[in-house]
């Protein structure tokens, strides 16, 4: 995946299930600590910013297709990329890769909130700092990886 963020971990016994197949929830799990590495290197803080305005990042839409089981134990690569960057939301795929292999793919589209107390919640615009840097990570479209 073209201008992805690329990180690498362990598949720990405790991802498994009693057929030795990581869980396939546990694929969720990879993919949003490869989110929270990107927002960390990027400096972008995964929970609030307390110096403006506390902002937070709720999922809205999730999903995986799983085209080859992974088992213990082992090392993957979980390549995270920005699909698209909406007005108030971000979009983010994943590769779930194993020795050059992909074995699932994933998706998250997470709303970009103002976090008025623990109950109430308000979608707001995307700051404009992350939007940039987030851009780097945008995958390329199929017709513009075909101009390239």
């Amino acid at each position: 995946m073209k201008n992805a963020f690329v990180t690498r971990r362990r598949v720990e016994f405790m991802d498994t299930d009693m057929a030795g197949i990581v869980h396939f929830a546990t694929f969720f799990r990879y993919m949003e600590t490869a989110e929270h590495e990107l927002l960390r290197k990027l400096g972008v803080p995964i929970v609030a910013r307390p110096e403006e305005r506390p902002i937070g990042w709720p999922r809205v839409s999730c999903g995986f297709e799983y085209l080859s089981p992974l088992r213990f134990p082992g090392e993957i690569e979980v390549h995270l990329g920005v699909a698209s960057l909406g007005a108030k939301s971000i979009t983010y795929e994943a590769r779930i890769m194993q020795g050059g292999k992909v074995l699932a793919k994933g998706h998250s589209t997470c709303a970009c909130c103002e976090i008025r107390s623990a109950h109430q919640l308000k979608a707001i615009a995307v700051p404009g700092d992350i939007v940039e840097k987030l851009r780097p990570y945008l995958i390329p479209t199929d017709s513009e990886s075909e101009d390239a």
